[in-house]
């Protein structure tokens, strides 16, 4: 796909106006996903497949956490960011990027982006005056050109935080994602079927101190049990399923009633980022990850995983081939890139958003709300993709018949929005 020329965007929307900064957006009232939108665990979790994939945690060093925006603020800090200090962060983002920096007491300085999402390095050129870090994001699994992006921080003195949150598997130039920054981060649980995790990576300095602790029993518990719920309710994991079937049911009528009962909100279990909440919790800050959630990074075929996440976007890009009204945001999937979903650019956002999600279809939207004063004065492209690229699934964990489902009704959405 040509890059999308820098002009004003179309007004039509997927979505309401985005909200105050920190403030949830109130959300319609869709019905559940029949198909999961992320990894869950099954019986072929665990089934190698696949020659290596490379990952970020091929880079010399990493320490697990409990999701990528405690990855982002752990590594400001150990980037020496303050209060006062600026940080060059993307105009196309989520809020889960800029809330560490802000809760550092940091000024986010927002660059502009390309069409198809590249960094636009002369904005940041632009910029530069009293940056101190450059934050780049691989989106949606397709690395940036993460060589130039290492050459002009070292030119202009910047440290480089490398965003692999939608991109822990692939390669730039014969090097793992995640090797080319001073440090970099990664959300695990985009990836893999666990329900917290993310990672802090270097591979130029040590991160020997960083003290991380244990979450607690609790914490752990929650943990997985939760992925294994997650599991149970998409049908996967049927025996396991019918023999924890008592005591789960017994474990959640208990819940039900400690909540009834109890005064005051109670203590979170889980990090806001895996009970699908807003904003940043440092509560969560110095926890290292779940046992359950470290060992699946063990067990879970990596392998597998990328094989299976290329093969689903190409059979995505291949059926929604010449559909009128919509086009992949990329035409091309390289070599050694194992993208996160499928993102497609869509000409009428608002009723194939709509129809679909009321249909149960799994739609991510990342940067559906961008930061308050990000607008098209600021960078038109990043407005633009905001409102019009909706990404689908296309994880290792789809089943065949899933595939399909999501793929007709896709094509239904679409050709209903441009019906007369």
């Amino acid at each position: 796909m040509a890059p999308l020329a820098d002009r004003a965007p179309q007004q039509s929307t997927a979505s309401p106006a985005a909200p105050p900064a920190g403030h949830p957006p109130v959300l319609p009232n869709y019905p559940r996903a029949h198909v999961p939108t992320k990894p869950v665990l099954s019986r072929d979790s665990f089934r190698r497949a696949g020659g290596h994939a490379p990952s970020i945690l091929d880079t010399r060093e990493a320490l697990l956490v409990t999701s990528g925006r405690v990855a982002i603020a752990l590594a400001l800090r150990q980037m020496g960011v303050g209060p006062g200090d600026r940080v060059l962060m993307p105009s196309y983002h989520c809020a889960s990027m800029i809330e560490p920096v802000v809760w550092l007491g940091a000024t986010p300085v927002f660059y502009r982006i390309h069409g198809d999402t590249q960094v636009n390095l002369e904005d940041v050129a632009a910029k530069l005056a009293g940056a101190k870090v450059m934050l780049a994001t691989n989106y949606f699994g397709f690395p940036q050109n993460l060589s130039a992006l290492r050459a002009f921080c070292d030119q202009h003195q910047l440290m480089l935080l490398e965003d692999c949150a939608h991109c822990f598997l692939g390669e730039h130039q014969g090097r793992p994602v995640g090797s080319f920054g001073d440090y970099a981060i990664a959300s695990t649980m985009k990836f893999f079927p666990i329900y917290e995790g993310g990672c802090l990576v270097s591979a130029r300095h040590s991160l020997a101190p960083v003290r991380l602790q244990a979450g607690g029993f609790k914490f752990e518990a929650k943990m997985a049990v939760n992925a294994l719920e997650d599991g149970f309710e998409y049908r996967r994991l049927g025996t396991v399923r019918r023999l924890l079937a008592l005591p789960l049911g017994l474990k959640n009528f208990l819940l039900g009633q400690l909540k009834r009962h109890s005064h005051g909100a109670p203590a979170a279990m889980a990090p806001r980022s895996s009970e699908g909440g807003f904003g940043f919790d440092p509560a969560w800050l110095h926890k290292r990850g779940s046992l359950f959630s470290r060992l699946m990074l063990r067990l879970v075929s990596r392998g597998r995983m990328g094989e299976l996440r290329r093969s689903n976007y190409l059979r995505l890009q291949s059926a929604l081939a010449g559909l009128p009204g919509c086009r992949p945001l990329h035409a091309v999937l390289p070599e050694r890139v194992y993208p996160w979903v499928f993102p497609l650019y869509v000409d009428l956002p608002g009723p194939v958003f709509d129809s679909l999600k009321k249909d149960g279809v799994p739609i991510v939207r990342f940067a559906e709300y961008l930061w308050q004063g990000v607008d098209a004065t600021v960078c038109s492209n990043s407005v633009e993709l905001s409102r019009h690229v909706l990404q689908f699934p296309c994880h290792q964990e789809l089943q065949e018949q899933e595939l399909d489902w999501m793929i007709d009704k896709i094509k239904t959405a679409m050709l209903a929005a441009r019906a007369p």
